[in-house]
């Protein structure tokens, strides 16, 4: 359990091509996200649960947007953490991973959460668990936002970024947006209350809609 918790937090590196990629590991959830946000390219994301048994990492994959029939499958590695390095082996391939400084942040938000309810016509409509997710990933600083379906593999949408959560205000910062490019670099800001447990998150959407939406920790479930 220990180990798990010196891992959550956002991890960075970059491809091959020099693109950055971001890790998010939240409540024994993690997601990857590949971009390019100077040439507002979403480049892939994928994520899923993971665990951690001496000095050996094992994930499960819950969403892939470059292989969904990875989708209920499980890789494994061999890893170890030193200082503010995270360090993954297998086959002969060692990826190492920077953490991102969040030493500054105090974010009542960071955890993996899952949208729970959802006003429609001034009702608040409760959505049940199901394979259908859309889930909200964030560290101390950096948001991730997924909607897939874990039994098909079918994937709907994400964006991410970094955030603030300050005096009943919430701004995300869009690095990359898979549905709309033209969204990086956008600013949103929500009203937000952490009620019961609960994240109470209002305001409007970038086309100007109502939102009004209740989201849960997965670590409830």
């Amino acid at each position: 359990m220990q180990q798990a918790t010196e891992l959550e937090g956002a991890w960075r590196t970059t491809d091959g091509q020099g693109n950055e990629v971001v890790m998010l590991v939240q409540d024994g959830f993690m997601t990857f996200a590949r971009f390019n946000q100077q040439n507002k390219q979403f480049l892939g994301t994928t994520g899923g649960t993971y665990t951690l048994s001496n000095g050996r990492f094992e994930f499960k994959y819950e969403f892939n947007t470059i292989d969904s029939t990875q989708v209920g499958t499980s890789t494994s590695a061999n890893y170890r953490l030193k200082k503010d390095q995270w360090i993954l082996s297998r086959d002969g391939l060692t990826d190492t991973w920077n953490r991102i400084n969040e030493s500054n942040s105090n974010s009542p938000l960071a955890g993996t959460w899952r949208i729970t309810g959802r006003e429609r016509d001034g009702q608040m409509n409760t959505m049940r668990p199901g394979p259908r997710k859309t889930l909200k990933v964030l560290s101390g600083t950096r948001f991730q936002w997924i909607a897939f379906n874990s039994e098909t593999g079918q994937f709907s949408g994400t964006g991410g970024g970094t955030y603030t959560a300050e005096n009943g205000k919430y701004t995300e910062n869009i690095e990359f947006f898979s549905r709309d490019s033209s969204r990086v670099g956008m600013s949103l800001s929500f009203n937000f209350e952490v009620k019961d447990g609960n994240w109470h998150h209002s305001g409007q959407s970038s086309t100007g809609a109502p939102v009004n939406e209740i989201w849960s920790r997965i670590s409830k479930d």
